[in-house]
């Protein structure tokens, strides 16, 4: 028995189960989009993460990593069970052909798992669905849950992307703007003014004029006899 399992975000960097083989590839008719709210890992109920799904899309395809776990049932048991507890957000697990560089028109492997979700806000209460890039970005910015922020999720997939030699636009520009809006927010913070110079001789002259009282002698007879 052999189960094969595709990776398309963090599982590309974390997979975090045991496996027995690990293969560099692609999938074909499906494009990588933010439009899965996280909401116990990288963001909350109140302000949910944005996190990677599958779109169908006919000419697309979207590297990854395959996975096999070989050594019979109850292997893959455990590995499944810990899968569905860590994609818990993914309604959906579908079977595709996987592909390798070498090889672009022959599956390498079939029957390879992925976990997707249904495109649809009525049935689906994790999907988000588009939206324009600068409001994912900022979205993705200010998210934060028991696993770490969203835009860290975002720049390890844009990383491990780089590192197996296939990056992504989508991902790029997506990871890009999302700086724009964390040195925006920077800018935006309130900073002590600083005086000029004349400012600090005008307020220093100001300072030094003597008051009234100053001025004048205590006698505070004189002023009784006054009154």
């Amino acid at each position: 028995m052999v189960m094969w399992v595709f990776g398309y975000g963090s599982l590309v960097w974390n997979p975090g189960f045991h496996y027995d083989e690990k293969v560099l590839g692609f999938i074909k008719g499906y494009k990588r989009v933010f439009d899965l709210a996280c909401i116990d890992h990288r963001g909350t109920p109140e302000h949910p993460a944005r996190t990677c799904t599958l779109e169908k899309a006919e000419e697309a395809i979207c590297w990854g990593t395959a996975f096999c776990v070989r050594g019979g049932p109850e292997k893959e048991r455990l590995a499944m069970e810990y899968l569905e507890r860590r994609e818990c957000e993914y309604d959906l697990k579908t079977c595709v052909d996987f592909y390798k560089e070498d090889d672009p028109l022959n599956p390498a492997v079939t029957g390879v798992i992925v976990f997707t979700s249904t495109p649809d806000k009525v049935s689906n209460k994790y999907y988000l669905g588009p939206a324009p890039l600068e409001d994912m970005a900022r979205q993705i910015a200010t998210a934060n849950g028991p696993c770490g922020n969203n835009r860290d999720y975002l720049f390890l997939l844009e990383k491990a992307m780089h590192d197996i030699g296939h990056e992504e636009d989508y991902v790029i520009e997506l990871a890009n703007e999302v700086r724009k809006v964390l040195t925006e927010s920077t800018t935006k913070k309130v900073t002590p003014v600083k005086e000029s110079r004349a400012s600090r001789v005008a307020n220093k002259s100001k300072n030094n004029v003597p008051t009234a009282h100053q001025i004048l002698p205590h006698h505070p007879e004189a002023v009784a006899t006054t009154i």
